[in-house]
């Protein structure tokens, strides 16, 4: 089985949320998505519409996401690609080269965006 991992705050799920999830989840057969806390989010100066349990509630509803775990720290990606056993460590396009390091334990891939969306523009717009 090949287990795949993603993070990320998914506030205000979106098709391009969506599309990440739909191509990751096709980079293998398992899907985790580490999902950034409420607590995550004050450190990191986010602040998201829905709570870390609605957040969670969402993404475990999408056919995609086999599991979702809590993020609460920077430091934790290493530890949860040890600890779930992952192969691949997915991140959007615009982290590209920021988790290079992690290529000691798994591979690493950069998914390109979905142009023209985003829960920033989504809120602003709003």
């Amino acid at each position: 089985m090949k287990r795949v991992i993603t993070y990320g705050t998914f506030d205000v799920l979106h098709y391009g949320h969506i599309n990440l999830l739909k191509r990751a989840k096709a980079l293998g057969d398992y899907l985790i998505v580490g999902l950034s806390t409420d607590d995550f989010n004050k450190i990191k100066n986010k602040e998201s519409y829905y709570t870390y349990i609605q957040r969670k509630m969402i993404l475990e509803a999408c056919r995609y996401v086999d599991l979702v775990i809590p993020e609460s720290n920077w430091e934790q990606k290493k530890k949860d690609i040890i600890k779930y056993e992952a192969d691949i460590f997915v991140m959007g396009d615009d982290w590209k080269n920021k988790f290079d390091f992690l290529s000691k334990y798994c591979e690493v891939i950069y998914l390109k965006r979905t142009p023209d969306i985003s829960t920033t523009k989504i809120k602003q717009e709003l």
